[in-house]
């Protein structure tokens, strides 16, 4: 059990993604934070800041340009909220009815289609910035059936904004000394940040509802 929670630790921190994992990793985990429901707990925003961050000061373990690191990350969020929105599609609205078990939780869905209801479509582009929303808002698309073109256009729209952000944000301050000496702190922020939405949404939901 022990060596199980420190292998969990291990696989949500950035740092150990990469330096452990190198490209094919972080693709594989930009990949299922988007498109697979067991990726909702991964840090995916850290991540790619700190991909970034890594890409411009330590060559030695990302030897590629920011331009091929970009474009890379964004392809996988591409291609993972294209699995996600077909799994939503073939899944149906069965999805809300699923009992919750280790993996999923109805209220992750419900949190996820509240904050669409509110902005439509542009939920795969908000969301992207957000957890839980980015990995539940394409299969939520294919729930309701959105179509095809106007759910690509949002999804690479979304993609291209949230990686080429946060890793070209890295990617330059990482090279200011205090940013790489107080990592950790700026990780802590970016989840304390992107989380605080999401708590709202569900205060909001429960409102509602009750």
């Amino acid at each position: 059990m022990h060596e199980t929670w420190e292998f969990l630790k291990e696989l949500t921190n950035p740092e150990s993604i990469i330096r452990y994992g190198g490209i094919a990793l972080l693709l594989f985990v930009i990949f299922a934070e988007t498109g697979l429901l067991v990726g909702f707990f991964l840090p995916g925003d850290s991540l790619v800041f700190v991909a970034g961050l890594i890409c411009g000061t330590e060559p030695q373990l990302m030897d590629i340009s920011i331009f091929t690191l970009a474009t890379s990350l964004s392809l996988a969020a591409i291609a993972g909220n294209m699995t996600g929105y077909y799994f939503g599609k073939k899944v149906g609205t069965s999805l809300f009815t699923k009992d919750d078990n280790l993996i999923f939780k109805k209220r992750y869905l419900e949190i996820t289609r509240s904050f669409y209801e509110r902005h439509g479509g542009k939920s795969l582009v908000l969301g992207r910035f957000l957890p839980i929303i980015r990995t539940f808002a394409p299969i939520l698309a294919g729930v309701i059936k959105m179509e095809m073109k106007i759910f690509l256009f949002y999804s690479v729209t979304g993609a291209l904004l949230w990686i080429c952000s946060l890793s070209v944000a890295g990617y330059y301050l990482g090279r200011i000394t205090v940013v790489k000496e107080n990592l950790e702190w700026i990780v802590i922020g970016l989840v304390v940040i992107t989380t605080i939405p999401i708590i709202s949404t569900y205060r909001k939901e429960q409102n509602t509802k009750a």
